[in-house]
């Protein structure tokens, strides 16, 4: 159920009900208590109450009573159970039937906020309007004026983590992330390394008077406590680099070129894009051409080369590499990988696997430590179905869909791919299910595809996981309906380091406007620039 009642604690108090602000008790002591029911998640002794909030001669628990008969009438209604709990012993609120801003921000901490999507941290740092309570002050009550104080330090404690990591994460783009860094100046003005933060971006968005104005603020500041100016010369003097040219003003040419891996297979591999060398290792049925003409792979393969150089290439039995070859394996697909990095001339390199190419990547990356910066796994496993050997049902589904596969793959009708469009991608529309329909029809013969359907579930590199020593990021969706979340768990659990970062949905490939999809390059953002 949805809390129809929402309390806003950073700032001024504020009850609403369904959108309409309510008239608040006119007692400050009442909202006072409302306020701490609020921000304590558990009930509290009557006894400790009395005390925080009311003297003798007075009568505690006769005016403890009297509040929370006018907190009811403030919350309660006929239809909903009162979120005010109290017996003889204890009174507390029900944090299940009302919404409260301080929780939900505690809540994207206590989570991580490195985990936190950028759009949630907006949304968190927008409830903060003011000082915990900013209209709460209770001089007389000194017990609830001590809290109050903590209170407000917390906030702030959570306010100035979400600023950090909002001015962490937008730091390539200077105007995005201006409004943050003067938020987080305004937060904590004697804070030298926030104010050359704010110069410095200044600097770098080409605005030297705004700059040299904010110098000269922060440099009187500071001399009021006896601080260092030294990180604000050094951010004055910052060396402006070229301005960044939006996304859709850099060309995305493709270049196609050719290559042989051991046995004299031929390897189609592409680069595209500028800027520091990013590979993606092959997965199931990738074709160089098509996959920029698909709504499945073509937004991924944009936001891959919207800042880097992008190498990807066609595994040996499908796209424009040779598709009748001897060996599908661990072992042939990690040499076509070697094949195409060498070919390029690529030293050093983020590498990126998706589905089974993550098994071929952690495998390079152990063969390969030296070449390999960072390692990003999306949507993967560590062992396939046969492998694992502990689904007898699903290695008989398994089993029987390859046959199917053999069969069926190259007829018009499309009924037989449709069960793994059905998998990989659930929430399609349904010009996205064609699409990928039809993409795997192009890419591989019904030969090909029922190989690779055979020699995929025999991968294993739960041997190799210990052995990982690059910087690893694993996000899997948690409904992923082709390859379950658990399974990415336990490939990022084996693996020295790694990160793991659940993303929402149950696409195996997230599509284009998924919230999986932005998630998902501001963590992979995120992770290379660390």
């Amino acid at each position: 159920m949805t809390p129809m009642i929402k309390i806003s604690l950073l700032g001024s108090l504020e009850v609403s009900r369904d959108g309409t602000a309510l008239a608040l008790p006119s007692s400050r002591k009442t909202r006072a208590l409302l306020a701490y029911l609020a921000a304590i998640d558990r009930p509290q002794q009557r006894q400790h109450l009395c005390e925080l909030l009311w003297d003798l001669p007075d009568d505690p628990r006769a005016a403890l009573r009297w509040s929370l008969s006018r907190l009811r009438s403030l919350l309660d209604t006929e239809k909903e159970p009162s979120p005010i709990q109290a017996d003889r012993q204890v009174a507390g609120l029900d944090h299940e039937l009302v919404s409260i801003d301080l929780m939900s921000v505690r809540r994207i901490v206590a989570s991580g906020v490195d985990a936190a999507s950028t759009a949630d941290l907006k949304a968190a740092l927008a409830l903060f309007k003011g000082p915990l309570g900013a209209d709460l002050e209770l001089p007389g009550c000194p017990a609830f004026q001590a809290w109050l104080v903590n209170a407000r330090e917390e906030a702030r404690r959570l306010q100035r983590q979400i600023l950090d990591t909002l001015n962490d994460r937008l730091a390539a783009d200077p105007e995005e992330v201006l409004p943050y860094a003067h938020a987080r100046v305004a937060l904590d003005p004697d804070d030298e390394a926030a104010w050359a933060r704010l110069v410095s971006l200044l600097v770098r968005a080409g605005r030297p008077g705004e700059a040299r104005a904010q110098y000269d603020a922060a440099r009187g500041v500071l001399a009021e406590i006896g601080g260092t100016t030294r990180l604000l010369q050094d951010a004055l003097n910052v060396e402006v680099a070229a301005p960044v040219r939006k996304e859709q003003e850099i060309p995305l040419h493709q270049e196609i070129r050719f290559c042989r891996a051991p046995g004299g297979v031929r390897i189609a591999y592409a680069t595209v894009g500028r800027g520091a060398p990013l590979v993606k290792t092959a997965n199931w049925l990738n074709h160089l051409e098509y996959d920029w003409e698909s709504p499945i792979w073509s937004h991924l393969l944009r936001g891959l080369a919207r800042r880097r150089t992008l190498l990807r290439y066609d595994a040996r039995g499908n796209g424009l590499s040779d598709w009748e070859v001897g060996e599908l394996s661990l072992d042939a697909w990690v040499s076509d990988l070697e094949a195409v990095v060498d070919a390029a001339n690529v030293e050093r390199f983020p590498l990126f696997g998706v589905s089974q190419g993550c098994a071929i990547s952690i495998a390079y990356a152990v063969r390969h430590p030296d070449r390999v910066s960072h390692l990003i796994l999306y949507s993967g496993q560590a062992a396939g179905l046969y492998a694992r050997n502990d689904e007898p049902v699903e290695i008989e589904k398994r089993k029987a869909l390859t046959t199917l596969v053999r069969h069926g793959w190259g007829q018009a009708n499309p009924a037989f791919r449709q069960v793994f469009t059905s998998t990989f991608i659930p929430n399609a529309t349904r010009e996205q299910a064609d699409a990928f329909n039809e993409l795997q029809r192009r890419t591989t013969s019904p030969e090909c595809a029922a190989r690779y359907f055979e020699a995929t579930p025999w991968l294993d590199v739960r041997p190799l996981l210990a052995q990982v020593s690059a910087p690893t990021l694993v996000m899997h969706p948690r409904g992923d309906q082709d390859t379950p979340i658990e399974l990415g768990r336990q490939m990022a659990a084996g693996i020295p380091g790694a990160q793991f970062v659940p993303l929402p949905g149950q696409n195996h490939l997230f599509l284009e406007g998924e919230p999986a999809a932005q998630r998902f390059f501001e963590e992979l953002d995120r992770f290379l620039a660390a």
